[in-house]
């Protein structure tokens, strides 16, 4: 029987717009689901139901006041918000105990953009503390769990987005990448995530260390076409943002990507870790092969390439990260409160002399220079989104020993972030499975400021292999 959370977003929003369909009728049918499923898979940190349902009904409101022609592109769409990220007048715990009772004085810039656009914000999706682990477990919600196979993680940073649309809990929602961490929760929940060009959307109020732009927001969600729209309402500039994107040419939009031809495009690929001594899985190798070919079968170029990588990288970004989390502010006696890796990150952070952080942040420009020299030639790049299938709960803090746990981190996601490095567009695509079930995600990255090659061979690899109706056993609940 087909239910609302069955229709896509985009689905949605034409039905809004002849009036067939209800945006208060769509905002009670998530929030019931949010209410009876939100827990079980560790979605939410917190549920706003009395804001979401003033703002549907305002979006019906205008649905039967204005032209259809002229509405908001989002209007009665729900769209759930990171909590590393703030919402004015709403708790925003940041993944963490410290912060359990903290509510936002004002949106984060892409938050305003989403209320111009006409959304619907149902709540605040879970997220490890301050977004550092690549999955969600914390002490403020309930661990993040891939609907999948709740024994396993969702992944992080953005594991309550990726738990939330694949449960059918929202249509869509914003995630946040700085090392992988949209593609991290999409590729373990099944979904399609997009990591965006280095400032394509804006990162004001920028509060944390992030000097080379390692982090971006950008959408996770069911289909190519639904990214696309969300991707579409995030994209804002700010006059004061440190790496302006490439603009989209007069009159483009992301969607209108999802529906070209992409051509014959010159694609290159390799499943070599650029962390030397890490194993990638059987079962995520034969998804990378399975893509390759398939690209093929589809008319592309496609050449294996040697990746230049000795994993020095890792070193340099080790440390900008843990100089990252130790920027953090915490009050005065709290320090203790915090979890053993972000404490573990804290105090390696804070013992980085001033020139070896800058060192860090040189190797990793350089870095950046040879992977983008190295891929120039191709239009994109083709790789396994991990190294693994979904790890179970509790994986990377099996041994108690953070030093451990990053290490493990590191080896589950050795691929994720040379695009945050090099501020490459990536993508991570639902296109296989594992003999039991478990999702497989394969990742393409594009040329800075070329979502839209992205967009166009993603809709074309998803017509070719279809993964719309393939859904876990909670989503019928």
């Amino acid at each position: 029987m087909s239910e609302i959370h069955d229709l896509t977003a985009v689905r949605q929003a034409a039905l809004f717009r002849r009036r067939e369909l209800s945006p208060v009728e769509v905002t009670d049918h998530y929030l019931d689901r949010i209410e009876r499923l939100g827990d079980e898979v560790g979605a939410f940190v917190t549920v706003t139901p009395e804001l979401a349902r003033q703002q549907a009904r305002n979006a019906e409101k205008q649905l039967f006041a204005e032209d259809p022609e002229r509405l908001p592109a989002l209007l009665g769409l729900c769209v759930p918000v990171k909590d590393l990220d703030m919402v004015a007048g709403v708790r925003c715990t940041r993944g963490s105990r410290v912060f359990a009772d903290h509510v936002a004085d004002a949106d984060e810039g892409y938050v305003a953009e989403l209320r111009r656009a006409g959304a619907v914000l149902p709540g605040k999706t879970n997220t490890p503390e301050f977004g550092l682990p690549c999955y969600t477990e914390n002490e403020v919600a309930p661990p993040a769990r891939t609907p999948w196979d709740t024994t396993r993680s969702a992944g992080g940073s953005s594991g309550g987005a990726a738990a939330a649309v694949a449960a059918g809990l929202a249509p869509f929602a914003q995630g946040g990448d700085g090392g992988g961490s949209i593609r991290i929760p999409a590729s373990v929940c099944g979904l399609y995530g997009i990591k965006p060009t280095r400032g394509r959307v804006t990162a004001a109020p920028l509060r944390t260390a992030d000097p080379i732009g390692l982090s971006v927001t950008g959408p996770l969600a069911r289909t190519v076409a639904d990214a696309a729209l969300l991707l579409d309402a995030l994209t804002l500039g700010d006059v004061g943002d440190p790496f302006p994107a490439p603009p989209l040419p007069a009159g483009e939009t992301f969607l209108s990507h999802t529906r070209r031809d992409p051509g014959r495009l010159r694609l290159a690929c390799f499943a070599t870790p650029p962390l030397p001594g890490t194993e990638v899985h059987p079962d995520v190798l034969a998804a990378h092969h399975g893509t390759a070919r398939l690209l093929e079968e589809l008319g592309h170029d496609v050449t294996e390439i040697t990746p230049p990588f000795d994993g020095s990288h890792m070193d340099h970004f080790a440390t900008v990260w843990a100089v990252a989390a130790a920027s953090a502010p915490v009050p005065d006696g709290q320090e203790h409160r915090l979890r053993p890796l972000t404490r573990w990150l804290r105090e390696r952070g804070r013992a980085v002399p001033a020139p070896d952080y800058v060192e860090a942040v040189a190797q990793l420009r350089r870095f950046a220079r040879l992977a983008l020299t190295v891929f120039a030639p191709y239009d994109a790049v083709l790789t396994p989104t991990l190294a693994t299938p979904p790890v179970p709960l509790g994986h990377f803090t099996a041994t108690g020993d953070p030093a451990e746990e990053f290490a493990r981190m590191n080896a589950f996601t050795p691929f994720g972030n040379v695009y945050n490095i090099t501020g490459q567009p990536a993508v991570t695509l639902p296109l296989h499975t594992t003999a039991d079930g478990l999702p497989v995600g394969v990742m393409l990255a594009g040329r800075i400021g070329a979502e839209g090659t992205l967009l166009s061979l993603s809709a074309q690899l998803e017509a070719a292999r279809p993964w719309l109706d393939r859904t876990p056993g909670i989503w019928r609940r």
